[in-house]
């Protein structure tokens, strides 16, 4: 990995909005960029995915929506349910709104490792199927969190 790209890339592959009604802010988006109404799913429980919010075990759920805005470009909505996470934290400070930017890197502890050196600490981990998920705390230095997404493979 170069040294001067701590994250290993450079392709976003992800766009995320965390949201107070998912329903009504898919339906926007659907009209919006002419797609069809997407799949609204919850993300399975902290058994499962080992969610950990500020180095805490926690309970905390999302609903999902996801638009393909691109061959390699997701827009996501993501509506915050059940315990403290950083999707709450953020819907409670700033209403919905713009919450990270993601990439999919090719090795997950080294990008961690190497934000960590940048005073950017993982706020949120977890896992979902085939992979695990990173939210990175860069808002003071970049103005948006970041996400880090790694396939089970890596």
């Amino acid at each position: 990995m170069q040294e001067s790209n701590p994250l290993g890339t450079h392709s976003v592959c992800q766009i995320a909005l965390v949201v107070d009604d998912i329903r009504a802010y898919a339906a926007r988006y659907a009209r919006l960029l002419g797609l069809p109404m997407p799949e609204i799913r919850e993300t399975a429980t902290a058994e499962h995915t080992g969610i950990r919010y500020r180095g805490d075990p926690t309970g905390a759920r999302a609903k999902l929506a996801f638009f393909q805005a691109g061959p390699q470009l997701a827009i996501e909505l993501i509506e915050p349910i059940g315990g403290p996470s950083i999707w709450r934290e953020h819907l409670d400070a700033h209403g919905p709104g713009v919450h990270h930017i993601a990439f999919r890197v090719p090795d997950m502890d080294q990008v961690v490792a190497n934000l960590a050196d940048e005073d950017m600490p993982v706020a949120q981990s977890g896992r979902f199927s085939g992979g695990r998920y990173a939210y990175i705390d860069s808002v003071a230095q970049l103005g948006v969190m970041l996400e880090l997404l790694a396939n089970d493979d890596q």
